[in-house]
C-alpha cells in the first residue's frame, strides 16, 4: 500500500460516535473520507455485544438527547426506533421511580426520611436542583442550530433560534457560575457528610455543581434504541458506507507527520490527508504528532499544548460486572426499573474512595493484600451502583425466561493498574465480583444467590485497552481547575480547534465535562471545520 493510493479529503480516527458523527457528514458533503478504527467493531463507548443470547451494552446505557442527538439523526436521514429508559433511585430498601417533575417530590421524601434531621437542606438542595433544571429547559429547549439548515430554513430562525438566544445568554452566564465541585458545594450549607455523599457519590471526583445537579432532569429525559446502544453506532456506520466512505479497522495509527499531513499505521502503511479530524484519545495524539518542518510559531503552539495535555489526566473509570440470571424480567420489573441507581447503605462512602484509597495508592508497597480487600468489604458495602437491566427496556435481547444485567461503579484506574503490576488482578476481580454480589443479593436482588449463569467483568483497564482512553476515562478529562480543553459551552465551537490548522480534534477529549451528546456536536463541529478547509483548498 502506497501513499499516492491512500489520499483522502479527510481522515477520521477513532470509530466512536465522534468519529462516526464527522465521517457521516463528510460522506454526505461527497468528500473523500477514510475512517480509521484500532479495533474491530466501531461505536467505542456507544457499542454493545451479545454472549449467549443475552446482549449487554459495553459503554453507556442509555441516552439522553440534549438537543443534539436527535435532531443529528433527523438531518442525516436515519431512523431508529426508541422506548423510553425509565429510572429508579434507590437507598436501602426504598426505591423510587423517576416519572415526571412530581418525582422530585418522592426523592425529598427519600432523603427525609433517612435523614431526618438535615429536613431544611434537603429542601436547599431540591431548590438547587429545580433551579438547574430550569436552565436545562433553557439549555436544551430547541434543536441544536448546528444541525438545521440555517440558511433555507426561516420558520426555525424566526420563530425558534432568535426567540430562545437572549434567554441562552441570560442562561449561559448562570451556569458558568456554577463551576465549583459538586462535593463543595454541598458542603457550604449541608453539615450531615452521609447526605453528601448519598447526592454525590455516584458523579466523577470534583464534578461541576451543574453538571451534577443538573442530572435528575436528565434522568427523564433517558431513552434507548431498540436493539441496544449500539444500534445508534451502527446506523451511523451505515450512513457512511451508504454515501461511499470508507472505513478500515483494526488499525492503529502511530504517527502523525503534520508537515507532510501523512498518517502511518503500525504496519507502515501511510495515508495521506487534506485534513485530519483526531477523534480518538486526545493524549495520544499529542504523543506521536512530529512537528519537523512546520512553522516554528505553529510549533511553540503545538508543544505549548502538548505540555498542558500530558500533565493531566483521564477522568474517572468505571468497573462493570456482566451478569447471565436464570430468573424471568418480571422478577426484577417489580423491584426497580432498567435503569437503576442503587446505594445498599445511608452511610455513604465518606473518605473510603477519597482519603482512604489514596492512602492505599500512596502507600501500596507496603500494604498487605488482606489490607486491600478489607478496604474492598467497605467500599462495595457503601458504594453506589448504576444497574442496567436490557430487557426491561427490550424483552428480545434476552432468552425468554431469563435476565441479562450489568452492574457499574465509578472506579479508580490506578488502583487497577498497580494490582495487575503486583501481579494478582485476576484475583483482585473475582473478589471484587463476589463482594458486589453479596451485597447486592442481600439487600435489592435475593435471587442473585443462587440464579446466576455466568458473570464477567470489564475493569478500567479493560476499557483503557479497548477503547485506547487514557487512564480508562470515560468522558475524557478529569474535572480540574485548569481544564486542558474548552469547557464553556458559549465557545463549544472552539473546542475542535488544535494549533495545527490542517488537524481538528472531536469526542469526549475534546469538550470537558464531556458524554455522547457533546462527542456528537463536536463531531459535526469538526466536520463542517473541515468540510470548508477541503473546498477552499480545493477552490485554490
Amino acid at each position: 500500500m502506497n501513499t499516492s493510493e491512500n489520499k483522502y479529503d479527510t481522515i477520521i480516527v477513532g470509530g466512536g460516535i465522534a468519529g462516526l458523527t464527522s465521517a457521516a457528514y463528510l460522506t454526505r458533503a461527497g468528500l473523500k473520507v477514510l475512517l480509521i478504527e484500532k479495533n474491530r467493531e466501531c461505536g467505542g463507548l456507544v457499542n454493545s455485544f451479545m454472549r449467549d443470547g443475552f446482549h449487554f451494552d459495553a459503554g453507556v446505557r442509555a441516552l439522553e438527547d440534549a438537543g443534539i442527538i436527535l435532531p443529528m439523526l433527523k438531518d442525516l436521514g436515519i431512523e431508529l426506533e426508541f422506548v423510553k429508559s425509565p429510572v429508579s433511585l434507590g437507598i436501602e430498601n426504598e426505591i423510587i421511580h423517576l416519572k415526571n417533575l412530581n418525582s422530585l417530590n418522592e426523592y425529598k421524601e427519600l432523603l427525609t426520611k433517612f435523614y431526618p434531621a438535615s429536613a431544611a437542606e434537603i429542601d436547599r438542595v431540591l431548590i438547587s436542583i429545580r433551579k438547574i433544571m430550569k436552565h436545562m429547559d433553557v439549555l436544551y429547549g430547541i434543536e441544536n442550530p448546528v444541525f438545521k439548515d440555517l440558511k433555507h430554513d426561516r420558520e426555525f430562525i424566526f420563530k425558534r433560534l432568535l426567540p430562545w438566544l437572549p434567554r441562552f445568554i441570560f442562561t449561559v452566564g448562570k451556569i458558568n457560575n456554577m463551576n465549583m465541585p459538586v462535593e463543595e458545594y454541598l458542603e457550604t450549607f449541608v453539615k450531615d457528610t452521609s447526605l453528601r455523599d448519598i447526592i454525590s457519590q455516584h458523579f466523577f471526583k470534583n464534578t461541576p455543581v451543574f453538571f451534577a445537579m443538573s442530572y435528575f432532569s436528565l434522568y427523564l429525559d433517558y431513552f434507548y434504541p431498540k436493539g441496544g446502544v449500539g444500534k445508534l453506532s451502527e446506523a451511523m456506520k451505515n450512513k457512511i458506507l451508504e454515501c461511499g466512505g470508507e472505513i478500515k479497522t483494526e488499525t492503529k495509527i502511530i504517527e502523525v507527520m503534520a508537515d507532510k499531513c501523512l498518517l502511518r499505521d503500525e504496519n507502515n502503511a501511510t495515508y495521506q490527508y487534506t485534513s485530519l479530524i483526531w477523534a480518538a484519545d486526545l493524549k495520544t495524539l499529542y504523543k506521536i504528532t512530529g512537528t519537523e518542518g512546520i512553522t516554528p510559531k505553529i510549533k511553540t503552539l503545538f508543544e505549548d499544548s502538548k505540555i498542558k495535555m500530558l500533565k493531566n489526566r483521564g477522568g474517572d473509570s468505571v468497573f462493570s460486572m456482566f451478569l447471565e440470571v436464570d430468573e424471568p424480567l418480571e422478577s426484577f420489573r417489580k423491584i426497580a426499573n432498567g435503569h437503576f441507581f442503587y446505594t445498599p447503605s445511608r452511610i455513604g462512602l465518606g473518605q473510603t474512595h477519597r482519603g482512604e484509597l489514596n492512602y492505599l495508592l500512596a502507600n501500596f508497597e507496603k500494604i498487605e493484600k488482606n489490607q486491600i480487600l478489607a478496604w474492598l468489604d467497605k467500599f462495595t458495602g457503601l458504594n453506589t451502583y448504576e444497574i442496567s437491566i436490557p430487557g426491561l427496556k427490550d424483552p428480545e435481547l434476552v432468552p425468554q425466561g431469563k435476565t441479562g444485567i450489568i452492574i457499574s461503579f465509578l472506579a479508580e484506574y490506578d488502583l487497577f493498574n498497580l494490582i495487575q503490576k503486583a501481579g494478582w488482578l485476576n484475583e483482585f476481580i473475582s473478589e471484587l465480583e463476589s463482594r458486589i454480589l453479596r451485597v447486592l443479593s442481600d439487600s435489592v436482588y435475593p435471587m442473585l444467590k443462587d440464579k446466576i449463569i455466568a458473570k464477567f467483568s470489564f475493569s478500567p483497564l479493560s476499557i483503557e485497552n479497548r477503547v485506547g482512553s487514557s487512564e480508562g476515562a470515560i468522558t475524557g478529562w478529569s474535572f480540574q481547575k485548569h481544564m486542558p480543553v474548552i469547557n464553556k459551552i458559549q465557545y463549544s465551537d472552539r473546542s475542535v480547534m488544535t494549533p495545527i490548522p490542517s488537524i481538528y480534534q472531536a469526542g469526549q477529549w475534546a469538550y470537558s465535562p464531556a458524554g455522547v451528546p457533546m462527542s456528537v456536536l463536536t463531531g459535526k463541529l469538526a466536520a463542517d471545520k473541515a468540510i470548508k478547509q477541503t473546498r477552499k483548498f480545493k477552490n485554490n
